[in-house]
């Protein structure tokens, strides 16, 4: 073998070994290294894996299950298109998450078939928020705490399936299970309902930074609300939805990300994140990109200790425990 043979022959190994460690950097689940590609995920735009390295046991609070074959409840007006448990996996394998909360879309109403199914090909992995209403039986709530969801939520703008009223008895009911109340309303209306979530026997969760309007998001009352009451050990909000309603939009959701960095602040041990897909909302707009909503947030929660305890401890607190 002559020189120039040689050469050759080191340049091919270096070469293999380079896409052997590669291999092996995508098969650990690594979802940190800029300009490396992921396989196409449905309802989620681009390519680019995050930049942002989430720890083991990562877990995303907040996304949905859509299955055509589930009829929509009489009253549903959002009606997204298919996003299966098997989509929902290419997510995880795109941002690295690997537990997750299904959360009972109100396109469904009180039927939760849909949402038990798609719990059981977790393995354990996964929680759900259901929604229920005072019908309820208490034998079906032992079978939804059985299935594994810990909480109920209430979609109340406008109401529907679920009403303020209702909030309170539920509450009392579910306290025993350990479960808590999840909230999903405009700020406007969430700070007319300030009696009621300052006076609950169980956690309340906000969804989406609590829909703070922007601009002027964090001068609203609803923000002191909740600052308070996450302060107190009485609630937790969800650093999610960051799209909902930026003015700065994407990439980065500046604004959204400002109020998500007060909160982290504030009360570190009371916020989890989700990250809201399928988007529903967003389907017949502009379908975020994944990686960029969690490099979002890793720029509103720049501490990897804290991002630990929103990604991994709290959501163990919250839903695991």
């Amino acid at each position: 073998m002559n020189a120039n043979d040689e050469t050759s022959r080191r340049e091919v190994l270096r070469a293999l070994g380079a896409m052997a460690a590669g291999a092996g950097l995508l098969g650990s689940g690594c979802a940190s290294r800029p300009g490396m590609l992921a396989e196409p995920v449905k309802w989620s735009t681009g390519l680019q894996l995050p930049r942002t390295r989430v720890p083991a046991d990562a877990c995303d609070c907040h996304h949905h299950i859509y299955d055509r074959r589930h009829p929509w409840a009489p009253e549903a007006t959002l009606k997204p298109g298919d996003a299966l448990v098997a989509d929902y996996r290419q997510l995880q394998k795109r941002i690295g998450t690997s537990r997750n909360v299904i959360v009972q879309p109100s396109s469904y109403g009180t039927d939760n078939r849909l949402l038990m199914a798609s719990l059981a090909q977790f393995g354990g992995r996964a929680r759900g928020v259901a929604v229920v209403n005072t019908s309820v039986s208490d034998d079906q709530l032992r079978e939804l705490h059985a299935a594994g969801v810990r909480g109920i939520r209430f979609n109340l703008a406008p109401p529907g399936t679920t009403t303020l009223s209702m909030v309170k008895p539920l509450a009392a009911r579910i306290a025993p299970l350990g479960w808590h109340v999840q909230v999903h309303a405009p700020a406007n209306d969430l700070i007319q309902m300030k009696a009621v979530f300052s006076d609950l026997p169980c956690p309340v969760v906000f969804d989406h930074l609590g829909r703070l309007p922007q601009p002027g998001a964090l001068q609203h009352p609803t923000h002191a609300m909740i600052r308070d009451l996450i302060q107190r050990d009485r609630a937790y909000v969800k650093l999610s939805g960051f799209y909902f309603e930026s003015r700065a939009g994407a990439p980065g959701y500046a604004d959204s990300a400002e109020v998500a960095r007060i909160y982290a602040a504030d009360a570190p041990e009371r916020v989890v994140w989700g990250s809201d897909w399928p988007h529903p909302t967003e389907q017949a707009k502009t379908i975020p990109d994944d990686a960029a909503l969690l490099d979002a947030l890793a720029q509103a929660v720049p501490s990897e200790a804290a991002r630990h305890k929103l990604l991994v401890d709290n959501p163990t607190r919250l839903y695991f425990t």
